[in-house]
């Protein structure tokens, strides 16, 4: 379907791009990035092998994703669970893996005209951490690309929780609780992603079936690729493949499709027409 290919891609990536619909590349993909420990048993590694492989993995997505000018990119890349539930060793070992990542990854992102945010309880990381992220924040604060997101300590029920307790303190501080009024609009307005569109697609590696948590009110209407690729052997290939499954289908967002639609308005138009010639005779 596609003339023009953006600079940048590969052979194969070249080959599924050019099968892509130019008008329906999802304007925000989320990824659950799953399979590291997995990835490095199967090759009798520690499991911080797998993490540290798995860095390549999101500079080739996150390259790819840009090439292609998608808008918003999210990756699951730390749960408020792995940080309360791993060993002290993995999970200092994964805070030392963010801050390399973050300063040798800065001039590709602004390479790539990409700004960097985050979501999640990001007060209760390091310290040295929080300012490793600031730093990068504001070293891409001026790209007007893609935003790539990380989700850090992150939990979407620890989100709405966020949320909510936000909305009752705007409202204690504005009337009181008599005038608060809750409706879908005012807790999209109060989610650490409120300034992001929600996912049109969620990707799933190394073959789970389950969101784990992840992004719970803003996942209702994407839709979900899983793919059994584990996440450090994830490339920007597969990136193009979800997208091309993402095109196969028909969202409709709780309707009908369009031969559903057109097959009921048939049946109601000879219900009709059968009334009518019962009441003329």
């Amino acid at each position: 379907m596609q003339d023009k290919v953006p600079a940048g891609l590969d052979r194969k990536e070249t080959e599924v791009y050019r099968r892509l619909d130019p008008e329906r590349i999802p304007k925000h993909i989320a990824i659950i990035m799953d399979g590291n420990g997995r990835w490095a048993k199967r090759r009798h590694m520690p499991r911080v092998a797998g993490h540290r492989a798995g860095v390549t993995a999101v500079r080739s997505t996150v390259e790819t994703a840009a090439r292609i000018h998608i808008s918003a990119l999210t990756l699951y890349a730390f749960s408020e669970e792995n940080c309360k539930k791993r060993p002290k060793s993995e999970v200092d070992f994964l805070m030392r893996l963010l801050s390399r990542y973050l300063k040798g990854e800065v001039p590709t992102l602004n390479k790539n005209n990409i700004r960097l945010e985050y979501i999640g309880r990001q007060h209760e990381l390091p310290e040295d951490v929080q300012e490793r992220m600031a730093w990068a924040r504001e070293a891409t604060a001026r790209n007007s690309g893609m935003v790539l997101t990380l989700a850090l300590n992150y939990s979407a029920r620890s989100e709405l929780v966020d949320a909510f307790r936000a909305m009752v303190s705007a409202a204690s501080r504005n009337g009181g609780l008599e005038h608060l009024r809750i409706d879908e609009d005012t807790v999209g307005r109060h989610l650490y992603t409120r300034h992001l569109p929600d996912p049109d697609l969620v990707v799933r590696t190394s073959g789970e079936m389950r969101l784990s948590n992840f992004l719970l009110w803003q996942l209702a209407y994407a839709e979900i690729y899983v793919t059994p690729t584990l996440w450090p052997d994830f490339r920007g290939l597969h990136l193009l493949e979800g997208i091309a499954e993402y095109q196969k289908r028909e969202r409709r967002y709780g309707g009908l499709n369009h031969s559903e639609s057109n097959r009921d308005d048939g049946h109601a138009a000879l219900e009709t027409s059968s009334a009518l010639h019962g009441q003329k005779s």
